[in-house]
C-alpha cells in the first residue's frame, strides 16, 4: 500500500515492490511528480493475475508512460529479461534512471525520455508484452494501441495492457480480449 509522509512540507508518496527479488524495496516519489502511480491494490491484483497466465521471467517488455517505475520494477523484480522503460517527462525519466542505479539493476531496464507516439513510430523492436498507462484523461489512447498492432510490436501471442479508468471502453477494438478492474483501476488485455 501507498504510504503518505511529510517531509520539509512536501508530500511524499512512498512505493514498494511487492514480490520477487526486489521485494520489499521502497521508493519515493514527491506527491507533486508528473505521474499517477499504479496503486499498490491495482498492481497486486494484475501481477496476481499475470503469473497465473504466463511466465513473467525471461520476457521482454515495454513499459510505456512508465512514470515512477512502478511498473518497471515489479517486472524486473519478477526477473523479467528485460524491460524498457519510456516516458516523455525528463523528472520522470530521471527518476527512474536514479532507482535503477539504486536497485543495481542496470542490465535490466533501459531507460527512454521520449512522446510515446513518436516513439511507437520510430521503434522497431518487438515484445513479449507492452504495459502502456498514459494519463487518463489523455486522447491518444487508440492511436497506440493502433500504432503497437499496426507495427507489429509484439510478438506471436504477445499482450498488450492498458490501464485506464471507468471512462474508457476498448471491447470493440480489434486484438481485445478483456478488462479487470480492481479498486478504480481497469485493465484492457489485447493479444496478438
Amino acid at each position: 500500500m501507498e504510504r503518505f509522509f511529510y517531509s520539509s512540507h512536501k508530500l511524499f508518496a512512498t512505493l514498494r515492490i511487492i514480490r520477487g527479488i526486489l521485494k520489499g524495496k521502497r521508493f519515493t516519489a514527491p506527491k507533486s511528480f508528473p505521474s499517477r502511480p499504479t496503486t499498490d491494490f491495482a498492481k497486486e491484483g494484475l501481477f496476481n493475475m499475470l503469473e497465473s497466465r504466463i511466465e513473467i521471467n525471461n520476457l521482454h517488455i515495454l513499459d510505456l508512460c512508465a512514470g515512477t517505475g512502478n511498473i518497471t520494477f515489479e517486472f524486473c523484480s519478477r526477473e523479467a529479461k528485460h524491460v524498457v522503460s519510456v516516458d516523455q517527462n525528463a523528472s520522470c525519466a530521471s527518476y527512474i534512471f536514479k532507482n535503477v542505479e539504486q536497485f543495481q539493476i542496470q542490465d535490466k531496464v533501459k531507460v527512454i525520455k521520449s512522446e510515446v507516439r513518436s516513439f511507437l513510430k520510430k521503434w522497431d523492436y518487438t515484445y513479449d508484452l507492452i504495459f502502456f498507462d498514459p494519463p487518463y484523461e489523455s486522447t491518444f489512447y487508440e492511436e497506440c494501441i493502433s500504432l503497437i498492432f499496426t507495427k507489429k510490436l509484439l510478438k506471436e501471442n504477445g499482450l498488450l495492457i492498458v490501464e485506464h479508468n471507468n471512462k474508457k471502453d476498448f471491447s470493440s477494438f480489434p486484438n481485445w480480449i478483456e478488462c479487470r478492474s480492481f479498486g478504480n483501476v481497469y485493465f484492457s488485455f489485447f493479444k496478438s
